[in-house]
């Protein structure tokens, strides 16, 4: 594709990388095939290639408007036309820059902006979450949606006991899921501590960002960036193997901290650092020895629902299926697995036309085969899925802390 950067941005970071992503694109549409909201709403904007279009106009110095806005608003940010494009676009990036550019220009309806900054002060800390989740739990309402309505864990989240182990990793508590699902980080621990592995949560360490980061904040983004970077530093220096990640959603986001603080002098190098170090948990169970949950699951029969920023983000495809089916458990047939749940982060609250329709038809079809559980790698897919799944969902990770979980 052909550019011509306009001078605001023609000479920033940014915009040189936009450049670069547009440059690449080749208009073939393949895009369009794999996109959620293109399917939902078959109107051009609402796919892939026409909010590239939208942004190259805009990035060329073209006004934007709010419907310019609201076309970028819808996307997913699924990444799925990711996985399908045969030039490697980097759409995902391009959005990011593209939004920032579009809300630089374009002011947002009053309750808009205070929706999106309740959002940015509430969810990012673990304390103020837990408050309205589980005022949320009490009082149902449409602002809460499913995030509050998902059925919570009874089981005590309990770490194992520092059992001494040279081998170390990190864990990233996050912020929703501290609050809403504690026993998933706590049966990560217990697994790995079977396996000759220390979880360790690092103190100061908290949300990865990603809330401030596409809700168009990024100096907000950045702070929460470095001081997750200062908590695990000395952890890194000592020793510690990996940044594990149970939450998809944080995986993608920590594994973007080397690129999106590359300009800043003072956190480069070891952003970079932390980057390379990150891996999903997934990933780091499938290189060790599983032996002992051989055959655990009996038969039993999951729907495995892999979130967009698993399979689309990270690129890691596969790895958490071949687990399950070595632990003993029988993955059914899942139709459109490559399709968005219509969580995506704060989406289920801010895009709920089009997140309901997308749930309907994900649980549609992870429902089909009769699973007794649903299992997910993210947070955010497992509170929307559990807001209206007739079975139980779950992170995969409990099923092999406790394999009867299948049969609740």
């Amino acid at each position: 594709m052909q550019t011509n950067i306009a001078a605001p941005f023609k000479d920033t970071a940014d915009g040189r990388e936009a450049e670069e992503i547009l440059r690449a694109c080749v208009h073939c549409g393949f895009c369009t095939a794999t996109c959620p909201t293109y399917q939902l709403v078959g109107d051009e904007l609402d796919g892939p290639r026409g909010r590239i279009y939208l942004m190259k106009m805009v990035l060329e110095g073209e006004a934007p408007s709010r419907r310019t806005q609201l076309h970028l608003d819808r996307c997913l940010t699924c990444r799925a036309c990711e996985t399908t494009c045969p030039s490697g676009v980097r759409y995902g990036r391009l959005v990011d820059i593209g939004r920032g550019a579009v809300d630089a220009q374009v002011q947002r309806p009053l309750v808009e902006r205070a929706m999106r900054r309740a959002l940015r002060a509430i969810v990012p800390h673990p304390k103020r979450f837990g408050f309205f989740y589980k005022l949320g739990r009490m009082v149902p309402s449409s602002w809460s949606g499913g995030m509050c309505k998902a059925p919570m864990r009874t089981q005590a989240a309990t770490w194992p006991a520092n059992q001494g182990l040279e081998r170390k990793m990190l864990a990233l508590d996050g912020c929703v899921q501290s609050v809403a699902t504690p026993a998933t980080n706590a049966a990560a621990a217990r697994v790995l501590a079977k396996l000759g592995v220390e979880l360790v949560r690092a103190e100061g360490a908290g949300c990865c960002g990603a809330i401030s980061h596409h809700l168009t904040a990024p100096g907000e983004a950045g702070a929460f960036m470095r001081r997750n970077i200062d908590a695990w530093w000395p952890h890194i220096e000592a020793g510690a193997e990996a940044l594990v990640m149970t939450a998809s959603g944080c995986g993608a986001m920590v594994r973007e901290y080397g690129h999106l603080l590359r300009d800043d002098a003072g956190y480069a190098a070891r952003a970079a650092r932390v980057s390379e170090l990150t891996r999903d948990l997934g990933e780091i169970l499938a290189r060790e020895n599983l032996q002992a949950f051989a055959g655990i699951g009996h038969g039993r029969r999951i729907a495995w629902h892999s979130p967009c920023t698993l399979q689309h983000g990270q690129k890691v495809v596969g790895v958490v299926e071949r687990i399950l089916r070595t632990a003993g458990f029988e993955l059914v047939p899942v139709r459109d697995s490559h399709l968005c749940c219509g969580s995506a982060g704060t989406y289920s609250l801010l895009q709920k036309k089009l997140s309901e329709p997308l749930l309907r038809n994900k649980l549609g079809a992870l429902q089909e085969g009769h699973p007794a559980v649903i299992a997910t790698a993210n947070i955010g897919c497992q509170l929307h899925l559990g807001s209206a799944a007739a079975v139980p969902v779950h992170h995969w990770i409990e099923l092999l802390d406790e394999p009867g979980l299948a049969d609740s």
